[in-house]
C-alpha cells in the first residue's frame, strides 16, 4: 500500500479501516478498527513523547502493517511533518544531513541494528529526536548499542489489536529500565497464567487477553515481558521460562541457539539446548557455571542450522532436535 492509497482510505466515508492481526494473540486475522480509536492511540504516544504540531516524522515501514498506519496517523493528529521513504533495511540511508532533522521516528529491530553498523546512517540516527522500537524483541546486544546513544530510544510493547504500543520502556539515558510503563488511559493486570491483561477502553471494546507472560511491578503499572506463554516449560512440576534461560546464557554463548523443550516419562517435559555448535564440552561447562540448577536444559542438540518457523521464530517444542 503507498501513502497516496492510505490517505485515501483515511479520508473515506467508511469510520473503520481493515488491518491484519500478526497472530499474537491467536491466528492471524482480519480486524476492522474504527478510526476514532486509532486517532486516540495516536493521541497517546503524542503525549507520552511530548510532540508538537511542526515536528517531523519519519515513516520508514511498510503501509500493510498497523505500526506504520499508525505513523501516518500520528502525524495527521499531531500536525507533524511526515518525511515518508521507501521501507527497507537501511532507512536512514536517503536522509541526508543537509534535510530537515527527524524528530521521531520508528523502526524494527532489524533496521535499528543495520543503521548502528553504518558509521554515516549511526551519525544520522543520533540525531533523530526521539526512537521507538517495536515489532520484535530487541537482543541484549542490540540493547548495549542503543544504550550509548544520545538520544532517547524507546523499546514499544503492543500489537495490531492494540493499534499499535500500548507502554514503552526506556532503553539509555537515566531513565533506562526493564519495566514497561503503559500509556496514558490503559490498565493492565495477569490472568491465572500470569499472562498480562490489558484494558484499554479507548483502544479496545474488551479487556485483551495476551500470550505473553509478564511480571508485575510493586507499584502495580508496569510490568517485565519474561516471554510466551507457549514457550514456558514445566519440568517435574517446576515452571521455567525459556526466554529467561536464554537471556542467561546470551553473554557466554557466541552461535547461534535457543532453548527448547521436549517430552519427557519422568519429567513431563525438560530443557534442550538447540545449537549451531559441536563443542558440547564446552556448553555443558558454561551451563553448570551460569544456570540455577532447575534452569539447566538436561539434553543439548549439535545442528547444522537452527530449526526455525516460516517466520524466522525457533521451533522450540519437536519429538526429536538431532
Amino acid at each position: 500500500m503507498t501513502l497516496e492509497e492510505f490517505l485515501d482510505e483515511w479520508h473515506n466515508d467508511d469510520d473503520c479501516i481493515v488491518v491484519k492481526t500478526s497472530g499474537s494473540t491467536g491466528t492471524p486475522k482480519l480486524l476492522r478498527v474504527e478510526k476514532r480509536r486509532m486517532e486516540a492511540s495516536a493521541r497517546m504516544t503524542l503525549r507520552f513523547l511530548g510532540l508538537h504540531p511542526g515536528q517531523t516524522a519519519l515513516l520508514c515501514m511498510p503501509l500493510d502493517y498497523i505500526a506504520a498506519k499508525m505513523m501516518v496517523v500520528r502525524a495527521l493528529v499531531g500536525k507533524l511533518r511526515l518525511v515518508s521513504v521507501e521501507p527497507s533495511g537501511h532507512p536512514l540511508a536517503d536522509v541526508g544531513a543537509g534535510e530537515t532533522p527527524i524528530d521521531f521516528a520508528a523502526m524494527v529491530p532489524l533496521q535499528v541494528y543495520n543503521t548502528l553498523m553504518v558509521p554515516e546512517e549511526k551519525e544520522r540516527l543520533m540525531k533523530v529526536g526521539q526512537l521507538i522500537i517495536g515489532g520484535g524483541a530487541v537482543s541484549q546486544a542490540l540493547a548495549s548499542e542503543i544504550a550509548g546513544l544520545p538520544n532517547p530510544v524507546w523499546s514499544t510493547y503492543g500489537m495490531t489489536e492494540t493499534l499499535s504500543h500500548v507502554a514503552m520502556r526506556r532503553l539509555n539515558g537515566p531513565q533506562r529500565e526493564s519495566w514497561y510503563t503503559p500509556l496514558e488511559g490503559v490498565g493492565i493486570g495477569q490472568d491465572e497464567d500470569g499472562c498480562l491483561l490489558i484494558d484499554a477502553p479507548l483502544l479496545c471494546q474488551q479487556v485483551l487477553h495476551t500470550n505473553d507472560v509478564v511480571r508485575l511491578h510493586d507499584d502495580g503499572r508496569r510490568f517485565m515481558v519474561l516471554g510466551r506463554k507457549d514457550n514456558v516449560v514445566c519440568c517435574g512440576g517446576v515452571k521455567i521460562q525459556a526466554e529467561e534461560v536464554e537471556e542467561r546464557l546470551q553473554p557466554y554463548v557466541d552461535v547461534p541457539f535457543f532453548v527448547g523443550k521436549e517430552k519427557d516419562d519422568k519429567f513431563g517435559e525438560i530443557l534442550v539446548l538447540v545449537v549451531e555448535s559441536r563443542d558440547k564440552k564446552l556448553l555443558e561447562d558454561i551451563i553448570n557455571n551460569v544456570l540455577p540448577k532447575y534452569w539447566r536444559p538436561r539434553k543439548i542438540y549439535s545442528v547444522g542450522k537452527l530449526p526455525l518457523t516460516e517466520t524466522g521464530k525457533p521451533k522450540r517444542f519437536v519429538e526429536n532436535f538431532g
